[in-house]
């Protein structure tokens, strides 16, 4: 590197880590009533937050369960519904170790709102329901980036022109060109 340029580092806040996981997990409900058949399942009211923890982030949140369910040998129909508790751990597959760790701020996307894949009845009168979730992950905060400077602004050693010759494009097609420029 030539002696003219110097080196500066510069402090400022950026993502210093990134994660996405997507998961499947299997909750029981029990319904007041023992079910016959499954007639719906859905989620509803979901609600998370993020926090830092250790070499990840962990989304802490709650939804409720809705079973609309038949019973009395097909006879009655009824809605149960469980409010369920999770926290799942997403790894950073991307970390920056340079960061300043007391300025940290973590933030959660639901990629994929948690949904019902499948729900089913058991010979106890359970119902299992399998739910599909996805989150992706950032970890922002303060960190130092290096930039090349020249001392006086380097206007006076511009070695590179902008400008154009006028007739350069004098043998284009305007026909060829994309409209949306």
């Amino acid at each position: 590197m030539s002696s003219k340029y110097q080196s500066r580092e510069i402090i400022t806040k950026a993502i210093c880590g990134k994660g996405r996981k997507f998961s499947t997990v299997t909750h029981t409900v029990t319904p007041p009533h023992k079910p016959t058949s499954i007639l719906g399942a859905w989620i509803i009211n979901h609600q998370y937050e993020a926090v830092s923890e250790g070499d990840g982030i962990e989304v802490i949140g709650t939804y409720d369960v809705n079973i609309w369910y038949s019973f009395s040998k097909n006879s009655q129909t009824e809605v149960a519904k469980e409010t369920i508790s999770y926290v799942e751990h997403v790894p950073l597959n991307y970390l920056d170790s340079r960061h300043r760790s007391s300025t940290v701020e973590v933030s959660a996307e639901a990629t994929q709102e948690p949904s019902t894949v499948e729900a089913s009845v058991s010979g106890d009168g359970r119902v299992s329901i399998r739910v599909e979730r996805e989150f992706a992950v950032e970890l922002i905060a303060e960190t130092k980036i290096n930039v090349l400077v020249v001392p006086g602004g380097g206007h006076e050693d511009k070695d590179f022109d902008f400008g154009s010759d006028p007739g350069e494009y004098e043998d284009l097609d305007p026909d060829l060109l994309d409209d949306e420029l």
